[in-house]
């Protein structure tokens, strides 16, 4: 497929999902939000813009610690509903645009901070979002990217990433790859930023959310039920599945964070 093919499938499939984004769970309380905010020491005086913001829970996050946040995102309605959520919720310093992550509308040296969680496994070229960041970000700027990730060790033929990839997949058409932690590391280094660290956390999630955040289908949700039981062993060890219906079924992603200066 296509990079420009990929970008209007995301937008189609966030396009008609975008309200589940509003009251997600994981997107809305994920402990990710707080250490990002820790770990980019946001300032009063500083500008903060955060790439594919889907409902804005990020920017709001970073919001009462700056002064402006700029929140971007590829789909239409997903903005429309960040911008509906920041005059809801009183944050008059955030502003909202449209943003290709891979070709962002911004000057070079723009903002002091950029970030972006949960969205880059839609990306189809990592590395030219990645420069991208690099480019917008003024000197001493921070960059902090949280996202599900495949194993970046014990997985030595990429079997249980592939086999990962390809089961978010079906869930999600739009979905691109999830990256291993170290290798989006070290795009950051190869944008010209220095990583300062890398994290990783687990994150419990519940396959009926799961499903529901994208609308899956009835009749896919029993065979990624199936896989997400039976799958592969190294695919199981990876993600720890509980319970046997759809109803109590859960499992356990891995976030990555990574966080580099300009």
């Amino acid at each position: 497929m296509t990079s420009d093919a990929t970008k209007d499938l995301n937008r189609t499939q966030f396009g008609a999902n975008a309200a589940n984004y509003a009251t997600s769970e994981v997107h809305a309380k994920g402990a990710s939000l707080a250490r990002m905010v820790e770990l980019a020491e946001p300032q009063p005086h500083e500008t903060v813009l955060d790439i594919a913001t889907a409902a804005g829970h990020t920017a709001f996050a970073f919001a009462p610690h700056v002064a402006s946040v700029t929140a971007s995102d590829l789909t239409d309605e997903m903005v429309a509903l960040a911008g509906e959520r920041a005059s809801e919720l009183g944050h008059a310093n955030v502003t909202t645009k449209v943003a290709d992550a891979e070709a962002l509308p911004f000057d070079d040296d723009s903002f002091d901070i950029v970030t972006c969680r949960i969205a880059p496994h839609h990306f189809p070229n990592p590395a030219t979002f990645v420069g991208e960041v690099a480019r917008v970000l003024r000197p001493g700027g921070r960059f902090v990217l949280v996202d599900n990730v495949v194993p970046s060790d014990g997985d030595p033929d990429g079997a249980t990433g592939d086999f990962y990839n390809g089961w978010e997949k079906r869930r999600d058409p739009s979905h691109v790859r999830a990256l291993a932690t170290a290798e989006w590391a070290t795009l950051a280094e190869s944008s010209g930023l220095t990583v300062v660290t890398t994290e990783e956390a687990d994150k419990q999630m519940r396959f009926q959310a799961w499903v529901d955040n994208m609308s899956v289908p009835a009749e896919l949700r029993p065979e990624l039920l199936e896989d997400l039981l039976d799958g592969p062993e190294g695919f199981r060890d990876y993600l720890r599945p509980a319970g046997a219906t759809q109803a109590d079924a859960t499992f356990v992603l891995k976030e990555g964070l990574v966080l580099a200066r300009a």
